[in-house]
């Protein structure tokens, strides 16, 4: 009887240690052939007869009996009105439980015969399910109340530096919001992004690390996945709230005056870089630690805490790049572009894993819906100054606003050259150049360019006066001009380009010449030309001669004194150009006069102007003011 007590009490040590170790039969084995050589009475054949036999019959009372330990170990866990996890010791012999509990569940699962004792013990791993869910939650509730934070520096080994002086969080500018201290941490603004937060301390990172093990085991790995993702969700948004990033509808984002958005797109792009740089990879990093070696648990989750905070940022993004085309909003939708560019990567990197992979999607479409949305403003300007009309001249022949609007708005955008380029070379629809060394950003910039000349053109022929007409042109081109040669524009449109254009102005100033001193020159000619000595086919007397030039110079003074020439370099050329023309001519005449016949000695009588007046006249030509023609009388 005592032999038979023996072998029974050596079978039971043999199917705990077996259970334990998952029923490997080979296992089995050995321990029963360990057993055997203790004592000679127990032979291995036969030890291993009855354990065969045990295993398959499970002793009734046995289990009942450590199902109700269990049940009264763990009960008093569950019912416990404080944390488990408020003492470490509790939460120690509380794991210990669980673990025993599931290897009962998964032992009693692989038995076909307990059927009864096997709902038993799930209804009570449910139950510590549902204890350990509230666990969970209370310490990342705990854990966010005290987080640490700090920024970390590679030293160029791999390695992280703290810095503890310098704090992400922080509430001081903040002191008109009266927060509780429950209040969830969110994050400031800051000027560079070489941050690591660690939003949980370690110690509770690591007890939710074994909370999640064991629910993940017992088949609770979404209800463990959802409290987590929920509360590190709310942070999130938070932190962006904090950050200045509203959740606007794209209706309301239409309906905003356009400086209230442009105040929006500068909070969004601080928080687009503050979220994807510190705060997705910190989640990244918050959620890898929490659910390591518990296989998807970690993506998943990651993927659920941070897709809405991603959604609201690119639906911003995304609402700007459907909105409207006016070419005012180009230089903000170019930050926006420009950002999404910089961040690519960091989508990239933050949403590897196949269950992001719709993120980083939308991200890249939005990003180039952005591109879209920039072609589409310079669409729009070619349509502006189309449709700028020619109504009322331009007074005194000055700079056109549509020519001082355009050369500002280009001369700005091509301080984005670089991301400009990005954009038209992603365009098929540009316009065809005659050069095909030309970039796509050139070729379009040659385009409005000649648009640009085209309505000016059109705008000169109002004036009806071709010498006010040509001053016009000279402005306007010579702004042009000097605003490419002074800017990015000079490299997209080239040296030959500028050359071109720059014997246009010379052009221009050679037709105001022609048309409006070319008929005073005549007056002073020699009497052997026919043109200058003859007026009406009667011969023109010294006397009438000088009387014309001074009633011609009295004009043309008067009223090319009124037009502008803006550019001080090109007045002066201009006006060098009108000396060199009129003085020697004048000087000719003059001589001639007074040494003619039917002058006399009363030629001074009839000189109103000296060679001294003349020159100074001409000088005080296109300054924009009232003329009043004086010579020395």
């Amino acid at each position: 009887m005592a032999a038979e007590n023996g072998e029974e009490k050596l079978i039971a040590v043999a199917r705990h240690i077996a259970k334990t170790l998952g029923n490997n039969e080979s296992m089995a084995d050995d321990i029963l052939q360990i057993f055997s050589k203790f004592d000679g009475r127990f032979s291995r054949e036969k030890l291993a007869d009855k354990l065969t036999t045990a295993g398959q019959e499970e002793d009734p009372r046995a289990l009942d009996h450590t199902i109700k330990s269990l049940e009264r170990q763990i009960s008093q866990y569950v019912a416990a009105d404080h944390p488990i996890w408020s003492d470490s010791a509790d939460s120690s012999a509380f794991l210990d439980c669980v673990d025993e509990l599931i290897s009962t569940v998964r032992g009693l699962s692989a038995s076909s015969s307990a059927g009864t004792y096997l709902a038993r013990a799930e209804d009570l791993l449910q139950q510590t399910m549902f204890r350990l869910e509230e666990e969970f939650r209370l310490l990342i509730e705990r854990g966010g109340e005290s987080f640490e934070t700090t920024r970390s520096y590679n030293n160029g080994n791999g390695e992280l530096t703290e810095d503890n002086s310098n704090l992400l969080f922080d509430d001081s500018d903040e002191d008109d919001h009266d927060y509780s201290d429950s209040e969830i941490p969110v994050a400031q603004r800051l000027s560079n992004y070489d941050v690591i937060i660690d939003a949980l301390p370690s110690g509770i990172i690591n007890d939710l690390h074994e909370i999640a093990k064991r629910m993940v085991v017992s088949g609770s790995g979404k209800e463990c996945s959802h409290v987590y993702s929920s509360f590190r969700r709310e942070f999130l948004e938070e932190s962006l709230s904090r950050l200045g990033l509203g959740k606007l509808s794209n209706e309301e984002v239409q309906k905003m005056q356009w400086q209230e958005l442009e105040d929006e797109i500068d909070k969004w792009i601080k928080a687009a870089n503050v979220s994807l740089r510190i705060l997705f990879p910190s989640e990244r990093r918050l959620c890898d630690r929490v659910f390591y070696g518990l296989g998807s648990g970690s993506d998943l989750s990651f993927m659920e805490v941070c897709r809405g905070a991603v959604v609201q940022i690119l639906n911003f993004a995304d609402a700007i790049a459907i909105g409207s085309r006016s070419p005012e909003r180009l230089f903000k939708v170019l930050d926006l572009f420009e950002t999404m560019r910089d961040l690519m990567p960091e989508f990239e990197f933050n949403f590897s894993d196949q269950y992001c992979l719709v993120l980083r999607n939308d991200a890249l479409g939005i990003w180039k819906r952005l591109g879209e949305a920039i072609r589409g403003i310079f669409m729009e300007l070619e349509n502006l100054i189309r449709r700028d009309p020619a109504k009322a001249p331009v007074p005194r022949g000055g700079l056109h606003p549509i020519t001082r609007y355009v050369m500002n708005y280009l001369r700005a955008a091509c301080r984005s050259r670089e991301s400009l380029e990005l954009v038209f070379e992603e365009s098929v629809n540009v316009v065809p150049s005659k050069d095909s060394t030309l970039s796509s950003l050139s070729v379009q910039m040659t385009w409005i360019m000649e648009l640009l000349e085209s309505n000016l053109e059109v705008k000169a022929k109002i004036y009806g006066d071709t010498a006010l007409c040509s001053v016009f042109l000279m402005n306007n081109e010579r702004y042009i001009v000097q605003k490419v040669k002074d800017s990015e524009l000079g490299l997209l449109l080239g040296d030959d380009w500028i050359r071109k254009h720059t014997a246009k102005i010379k052009q221009y100033l050679s037709s105001y010449q022609r048309s409006s001193w070319n008929k005073l020159l005549g007056v002073l000619r020699a009497d052997s030309s026919p043109v200058a000595a003859n007026v009406g086919g009667k011969s023109m007397s010294m006397k009438d001669r000088i009387k014309a030039f001074n009633s011609q110079f009295e004009e043309i003074y008067k009223s090319h004194s009124q037009w502008i020439i803006f550019d001080e370099q090109l007045r002066n050329e201009l006006r060098n150009s009108l000396y060199n023309l009129v003085m020697p001519a004048y000087r000719n005449f003059i001589a001639r006069f007074q040494n003619a016949p039917d002058v006399g000695r009363h030629a001074d009588r009839y000189i109103k102007y000296t060679l001294e007046d003349i020159g100074t006249q001409i000088n005080e030509l296109f300054e924009g003011v009232n003329g009043s023609a004086g010579g020395r009388k």
